[in-house]
């Protein structure tokens, strides 16, 4: 028995050996996720990008100003010339804050009836809530500092505080997590259908042998690359559909944009995630080769994306990872047109690198594809 229990053990080893693929994805890619999650999820938000609307211009809006930026929680970026202006910038993504400091600002606080306006953008609940938190108390502090005056040791106190900072969380304000992660999840689904299924419809009939028949046959290459991504696409957008109803009906996120424009614009992200399942499905040679693949590319996309976590809390490096990754484009897209109700001139920004990164890898991908059909 131990002969044959010890040749069983070693025709296994001998299998992973030619398996050189599988073996290394086996073994590295778990420690790989760890040191790359471990290092950058983190839920403590700081340095939110912050936009400025200050119509007084005093010394003393310049102070407040200073104690938001030396907090480390709020990185004023941008100043707005006006509401509109400040809107579309947190509209468009542009900014997650907005301070609004009105022009009689100076003299109210003087009289310690000073009102200062904090825009949150609140359809990220984590990133919202940190800097609700944090404006709150640098209003505390700062009207803990204009109250106290020490003349002989006595602290001269008044009970209604100088500075009234009111916050106000736009297009979530109740900060359901669901209206977050939800519409989220539809880019995940799409990510998901499209590389895999992908990768394995193909891989499927190389290993039953139907391949070469197809391809000996009269079809055409792009006939066959084509009839292969139409039925994907077709299944990705009836979950897109399912997805949706299930959101507004179920977890009643409210949908405010144009569907139309979602669906054209899912379009373009999927054109880059097909070309990733079809180079997926030219580097491997079974399915569970092709499963590993795909895999390795979405883990990634998922935490790091801002699906999950809000990339504003990772480190700098991975920040930068994160805007390699074509999922976090389309999320801000999603959210955009779902929560925001914003429209094409609010989107530009994250259509450019869809583009691009749909060019380059379905470009490559199909060129694999034919060579390796050759």
């Amino acid at each position: 028995m131990i002969n044959r229990l010890g040749g069983i053990i070693a025709k296994e080893f001998i299998q992973l050996r030619r398996d050189s693929l599988a073996l290394t994805l086996a073994l590295f890619v778990p420690v790989a996720m760890l040191f790359i999650f471990g290092w950058a999820i983190n839920t403590d938000v700081k340095h939110v990008t912050t936009v400025v609307f200050d119509q007084s211009g005093s010394v003393e809006a310049v102070t407040l100003l200073e104690a938001f930026e030396n907090s480390q929680y709020f990185d004023v970026r941008h100043r707005a010339w006006s509401q509109r202006e400040l809107t579309r910038m947190i509209d468009d993504g542009t900014a997650k804050v907005g301070v609004v400091i009105p022009p009689d600002f100076a003299r109210r606080l003087t009289r310690r009836e000073a009102e200062v306006q904090v825009v949150v953008d609140a359809s990220d609940p984590q990133v919202a809530t940190s800097a609700m938190n944090a404006a709150t108390a640098l209003a505390a502090q700062r009207a803990l500092q204009i109250l106290t005056r020490t003349t002989d040791g006595a602290v001269l106190r008044r009970d209604q505080p100088p500075i009234d900072v009111r916050v106000r969380a736009w297009y979530n304000p109740d900060l359901v997590s669901a209206i977050f992660i939800v519409p989220g999840l539809i880019g995940a689904l799409l990510m998901q259908t499209t590389i895999s299924q992908m990768a394995i419809s193909v891989v499927r009939e190389r290993e039953k042998g139907t391949l070469e028949a197809l391809i000996v046959s009269p079809i055409r290459r792009w006939e066959l690359l084509l009839g292969k991504i139409i039925p994907n696409l077709l299944v990705a957008y009836g979950q897109m559909t399912m997805a949706l109803l299930v959101a507004h009906f179920v977890f009643d996120v409210p949908i405010r944009g144009s569907m139309v424009l979602l669906y054209a614009l899912s379009l373009l992200f999927m054109w880059g995630t097909l070309g990733v399942g079809i180079f997926v499905s030219a580097s491997s040679r079974t399915v569970p080769q092709a499963m590993q693949l795909a895999f390795l590319t979405f883990l990634p996309s998922i935490y790091l994306s801002g699906l999950l976590f809000p990339i504003e809390g990772m480190p700098p490096g991975a920040q930068v990872l994160a805007h390699l990754i074509p999922l976090t484009y389309y999320l801000r897209i999603v959210r955009g047109i779902v929560l925001k109700g914003v429209g094409l001139d609010a989107l530009w920004p994250q259509l450019w690198p869809l583009v691009i990164f749909g060019a380059v890898v379905f470009t490559l991908s199909v060129l694999r594809f034919r060579k390796q059909l050759d």
